[in-house]
């Protein structure tokens, strides 16, 4: 990592001016077992594949094919255009069929047929014939009976192929989901250096808001910042500032941010290693102090966030923090956030919570220790302009919870 300094003029003169030696102020870059943190991936696929009672998964997913053979080419093309998918039998050898790069901890690189209609076209039907003959195949080469596969999402006529070949289809969507819910040591250091590579572009961010600063330029210091680190993409450009920011979920504009104005984002952000970083501040940009408002709706966000982070402990039913979480006054409940708290990993993951008013838990979960969760918050009324967003993201120990998110929160609006 270099020491260089990188100066970018923007419109209206903004500059990005950063030191990338500043990151090891936050925390040293992580030593991580690649081959351990492979190993215990392919693992945890396995043993959710056995408990399914399935042969083989068919991944398709970005994200499923990272975390079985860290495969990290054309990601987001990949989650609209599938030319890459793996083939991953309970026994036997993982087969990449790579469209792009082959690039990967797989056992063995073949090419893929295509299954998208950006290369198969008007032939999908066909491809898809010759894909489930693919799958009948290779069940053959590794002497398996089972005709149970599980397969992620493809076209229906992938689906309709191979039932037609007396192949039982099933979801291979919890099956990868529910293998990512534990992490292991490895994992956790991977989201611990996401998050201080996230905070380091916070702190960024905050320095630089400034005259004719717009809200889509702070956004992309984030955005740069994890680039720069070897990250990966966001998952939206979640930031808005003075009236954009009640209601919540609008993603970053020109809009200059203003004296006065609140000033909200959630990171969202795949990072190093694949790993993400989920977490929200609300800052207030201004010499004059905050208004006695703006004071009292980031109490109350502070206020929930915080109550809700007490209920984290193994063996907490996802039914008990509905029905123990903080009580949100009823004047905040129709903007308030799509949920209370969710996993979280190599992005937004199993479970989730919504808040009570929102209808009851639609699964049954429990918390475990070795998860990763992300603990939400904003608070903004109908018809006001201020609203406020704050989260943290932590680890779930065998006693309680350590929090993996760590950046400061906003003494000027708690006073």
């Amino acid at each position: 990592m270099s020491d260089t300094r990188l100066v970018s003029p923007g419109p209206d003169g903004f500059l990005l001016r950063d030191n990338w030696s500043d990151l090891r102020q936050f925390r040293q870059m992580p030593e991580i077992d690649a081959q351990r943190l492979d190993k215990y991936r392919k693992e945890r696929l396995r043993a959710a594949m056995r408990a399914s009672d399935v042969a083989m998964c068919v991944l398709l997913s970005p994200i499923s094919l990272r975390y079985a053979v860290d495969y990290n080419v054309y990601p987001l093309f990949q989650s609209h255009i599938p030319v890459t998918y793996l083939f991953m039998p309970v026994d036997g050898p993982l087969v990449l069929h790579a469209g792009l790069g082959n690039e990967s901890t797989a056992d063995v690189s073949r090419a893929g047929r295509p299954i998208s209609f950006f290369e198969g076209g008007g032939e999908l039907t066909e491809n898809a014939r010759l894909f489930a003959d693919d799958i009948v195949q290779f069940l053959s080469e590794i002497g398996s009976t089972n005709r149970r596969v599980a397969i992620e999402y493809v076209n229906p006529s992938v689906t309709l192929a191979l039932l037609q070949r007396g192949i039982e289809v099933i979801d291979a969507v919890d099956i990868a989901e529910g293998a990512r819910v534990i992490k292991s040591a490895d994992e956790v250091e991977c989201i611990r250096w996401a998050c201080a590579v996230a905070e380091h572009g916070i702190a960024r961010m905050q320095a630089s808001m400034g005259p004719g600063v717009t809200e889509v330029q702070l956004w992309g210091i984030l955005n740069y910042t994890n680039l720069a680190n070897m990250g990966g993409w966001h998952e939206g450009r979640m930031l808005a500032s003075g009236p954009r920011i009640n209601p919540w979920l609008q993603e970053a504009t020109q809009r200059v941010i203003e004296p006065g104005d609140l000033v909200g984002f959630d990171t969202d952000m795949v990072g190093p290693f694949g790993y993400f970083c989920d977490v929200s501040r609300t800052f207030y940009y201004g010499d004059d102090r905050p208004t006695a408002r703006q004071r009292q709706l980031y109490r109350h966000a502070y206020d929930e966030l915080h109550a809700n982070l007490k209920l984290i402990r193994p063996g907490v039913t996802m039914k008990d923090l509905q029905e123990k979480a903080w009580p949100v006054p009823e004047e905040f409940h129709e903007q308030a956030y799509t949920c209370l708290m969710h996993g979280v990993g190599m992005c937004d993951e199993y479970p989730q919570v919504k808040p009570i008013f929102r209808g009851p838990v639609a699964f049954e979960a429990t918390l475990e220790a070795g998860m990763v969760v992300c603990v939400e918050s904003y608070i903004g009324a109908v018809g006001e302009r201020d609203g406020v967003k704050l989260e943290e993201q932590v680890l779930v120990t065998a006693d309680g919870y350590e929090l993996l998110s760590s950046y400061p929160f906003e003494d000027r609006l708690l006073d």
